[in-house]
């Protein structure tokens, strides 16, 4: 397993080895739990500052991972999206839910979740280039989120 490690990079030994076809029959639940997790680490990156307390930081990063600010991201994104990332955002967003969004109407849960299935996608097919690209068209409009 060191030897594993040492070839390639951390993030890509986390990834593993799914091909294309094994990510495209993938249940977009299953995208979108990893790509929560990517997009909750770009965050806290993104915002970390020494002068603040660990809970400061939380807080700020609440206010762009939670639904509705997942789906306000989705909608700068839309019209640079490409057909195939179209149509997993689709995907996540159609995928049966068995649990009821908290903090949000099932609209906004459910953009979110095609968003997060999107991010997912592009990580697991280690389509790095893209993701960041994304991300950076998200975030590089003022914020609307206030902090």
């Amino acid at each position: 397993m060191e030897e594993s490690i040492e070839k390639n990079s951390f993030i890509d030994s986390l990834r593993g080895g799914l091909g294309d076809e094994n990510l495209k029959m993938m249940s977009p639940l299953t995208l979108a739990y990893i790509g929560d997790a990517v997009y909750e680490l770009y965050v806290r990156t993104m915002i970390l500052s020494r002068e603040e307390n660990v809970n400061k930081l939380h807080k700020k990063a609440v206010k762009y991972v939670k639904a509705n600010a997942q789906a306000d991201t989705l909608k700068r994104l839309e019209e640079v999206l490409t057909d195939e990332e179209k149509s997993i955002v689709r995907r996540g967003r159609n995928a049966k839910i068995n649990t009821s969004p908290k903090n949000a109407d099932l609209s906004e849960y459910k953009r979110a979740t095609g968003f997060e299935s999107l991010l997912g996608f592009l990580f697991l097919s280690k389509n790095d280039k893209r993701l960041i690209e994304l991300l950076e068209i998200a975030h590089k409009i003022p914020e609307e989120v206030s902090i």
